[in-house]
């Protein structure tokens, strides 16, 4: 795990929702490409794209908050079983955790987690997200390329 990106993802995350949340009420929206993009906030009780969202359960806050540290404690135990060849697993899996700790120091304060990167084309909108969600696609999708070899070096063997 490299600490510095976890470090630069939850600070980046952090910064970006500071900015948002003085200038953005609830479903308030600014439109920063016509047709596109917008600014639009929304909180995210629930799981990743608003899954149990609606749900309404007593201690719901405080579930998903233990859920979430519980899966940070598996990953961080997971990264420290890398062996140092798996560079991309070790970049991956620092931007999800780092993800992962912005969106929970939000639903640890605030009980929600804010997001407001709104992309749509048309009626069609896909599910409002944050830096931290964006950091654990992006994690996610570097651990897939090492899975799939990207930038292993092959040796050549002739018999």
């Amino acid at each position: 795990m490299h600490l510095w990106v976890v470090v630069a993802v939850v600070l980046l995350d952090q910064a970006v929702k500071a900015a948002v949340r003085p200038r953005l009420g609830l479903f308030d929206s600014m439109t920063v490409i016509p047709g596109f993009f917008s600014l639009t906030r929304v909180h995210n009780t629930g799981a990743a794209f608003g899954l149990m969202n609606a749900v309404d359960i007593p201690f719901k806050t405080a579930i998903m908050a233990l859920v979430q540290t519980t899966a940070l404690v598996g990953l961080a135990l997971y990264a420290a079983t890398l062996a140092p060849g798996q560079r991309l697993t070790r970049v991956g899996l620092s931007f999800v955790i780092g993800g992962a700790l912005g969106n929970l120091i939000d639903r640890v304060y605030a009980g929600y987690v804010l997001d407001f990167f709104d992309f749509y084309w048309g009626g069609w909108h896909f599910w409002a997200f944050n830096i931290a969600d964006a950091s654990i696609t992006i994690g996610v999708a570097l651990m897939v390329l090492d899975l799939l070899g990207v930038g292993h070096s092959r040796v050549s063997r002739t018999v």
